[in-house]
Formats: structure tokens, C-alpha cells, sequence
């Protein structure tokens, strides 16, 4: 895990892994509620909007990738940068 962080609520802890992924935990349970996939190289980190309903997710691909939280669909794909995009 390259990063962690709570959703304002308090409710989700959302963890940026080496694995090339993101994903969605309940913080009441520990239990993991989804895993947000599509990176191809190590996602670097991973933040919430402040209404907690999209994460952003950067990685050493060198995109970042807007995702839904509640589904994890993945909304767009960020692209232009040359090197790895170290944080979101």
C-alpha cells in the first residue's frame, strides 16, 4: 500500500496499492467493498472529491484515472504527462 486516506464521513478508507490498484474499504468493517482496476503500473495515490462521491487515482502509468465511488466505474482516463504521476 503507497497511501491511505478516510472519506470525509468517516465511513471509507480508500488505499493506493503496488498492484496497479485502488480500493474502497468500509471503515467500520474492514471489509473491501470494491477494488477500482485499470491502472497499468503502480497506483502512487488516491484521493477523495469533497463530497466523497468520485476518487481520483494517480499512478506510475502516467495518467490519472476519475473514478465513481459508490459503482467504481471508471468515468475518464487523464493522459499527457511524460513521467509517473506521483500524487492525485
Amino acid at each position: 500500500v503507497r497511501a491511505a486516506v478516510f472519506s470525509q464521513d468517516g465511513a471509507w478508507v480508500l488505499t493506493a496499492s503496488g498492484d496497479a490498484t485502488a480500493k474502497l474499504w468500509s471503515a467500520a468493517s474492514g471489509e473491501c467493498l470494491r477494488t477500482m482496476e485499470g491502472h497499468t503500473a503502480s497506483v502512487s495515490s488516491a484521493v477523495f472529491s469533497t463530497d466523497s462521491t468520485l476518487v481520483l487515482t494517480a499512478s506510475d502509468d502516467s495518467t490519472a484515472k476519475l473514478w465513481e465511488t459508490e459503482s467504481g466505474e471508471r468515468l475518464f482516463t487523464l493522459e499527457g504527462h511524460l513521467g509517473p504521476m506521483r500524487s492525485a
